[in-house]
């Protein structure tokens, strides 16, 4: 009997750690640096290495489970996180107020989170807002703490830049 596949798990993985890690890194990024091509170029490496290293991630769990579809789950969770990491580097290639730039792309990510979560479990019949609720809860957490070590990173340092 061949199981099915549920892309939801890794689109969810894919996506949610995009918006863990890389709200929180331009978060700190745009009051560390405050120069848009630096935050762009760090984001955009920053993304690429990692959705590379979700993809090969999943993709050796799901092997190691013995999931048939391990490839799929791979891919889906790697392509997840890229798109949504092209998502929200966006408004920094756009605005030139870095400031501003950062204010939509944490729009874009609780638009993305509502979307994806409404999506998801409305189709399962779920409160869909209560998920939706614990994952903006996450990001913004994550985002706060990154923006604080990047304070507390810069004043150590001596560095102004």
């Amino acid at each position: 009997m061949t199981r099915k596949f549920k892309t939801s798990g890794a689109v969810v993985l894919g996506m949610h750690d995009a918006l863990v890690s890389l709200t929180g890194m331009i978060g700190g990024l745009t009051f560390a640096l405050a120069e848009r091509r630096l935050i762009i170029l760090s984001a955009v490496i920053t993304s690429v290495a990692a959705g590379l290293s979700m993809a090969a991630s999943n993709y050796l769990a799901e092997k190691t489970n013995e999931n048939e579809f391990a490839l799929r789950a791979g891919a889906m969770t790697g392509a997840a996180y890229l798109g949504t990491c092209a998502i929200l580097i966006l408004p920094f290639f756009i605005i030139v107020n870095t400031h501003i730039a950062l204010v939509c792309s944490f729009i874009l990510a609780v638009l993305i989170i509502l979307g994806c979560n409404w999506g998801i479990r409305h189709t399962h019949c779920n409160l869909w807002w209560r998920h939706a609720i614990e994952m903006l809860i996450i990001c913004a957490a994550v985002s706060v703490i990154s923006f604080i070590i990047g304070e507390i990173a810069k004043y150590t340092l001596g560095i102004g830049i």
